[in-house]
C-alpha cells in the first residue's frame, strides 16, 4: 500500500514563507514526475510545479520566481518552499506522484495522490 502525506500547510501572512512537504511510503520502486497542484474555493485545480526524476523542474507563471520544487530520493520526499506569498495563493496544495510500486510481486506504475494541506495567506 502506497500512501503521499503532505504536510508544512498552515496561516501565514501575505509576505511570508511555508514549506510544503509530500512524503511517499510503502512498497516503492521508483517514483517518477512528481506535481504539486492547489485548488481554490470555487476555482479549477491548478498545476503549480513539476520536478522530474532527472531534477528539472517546471513552475506555473503565478509562482515562478517566488516558489521553489525540490525532492530528496533518499527519503521519498518532495518540497515546495513558497516565498513572497500573497492572499491569491490561498488554496488547498496537494501533491502527486508517478510512481512504481512493487504488489505481489509485479511492478505496478500509476499516479498517487495526497490529501491535501491547507494553505491561507491573510493578515
Amino acid at each position: 500500500q502506497v500512501q503521499l502525506v503532505e504536510s508544512g500547510g498552515g496561516l501565514v501572512q501575505p509576505g511570508g514563507s511555508l514549506r510544503l512537504s509530500c512524503a511517499a511510503s510503502g512498497s516503492i520502486f521508483r517514483i517518477d514526475a512528481m506535481d504539486w497542484y492547489r485548488q481554490a474555493p470555487g476555482k479549477q485545480r491548478e498545476l503549480v510545479a513539476t520536478i522530474t526524476s532527472g531534477g528539472s523542474t517546471n513552475y506555473a507563471d503565478s509562482v515562478k520566481g517566488r516558489f521553489t520544487i525540490s525532492r530528496d530520493d533518499s527519503k521519498n520526499t518532495m518540497y515546495l518552499q513558497m516565498n513572497s506569498l500573497k492572499p491569491e495563493d490561498t488554496a488547498v496544495y496537494s501533491c502527486k506522484a508517478d510512481l512504481t510500486s512493487v504488489v505481489v510481486g509485479l511492478r505496478v506504475k500509476r499516479d498517487y495522490w495526497g490529501q491535501g494541506t491547507q494553505v491561507t495567506v491573510s493578515s
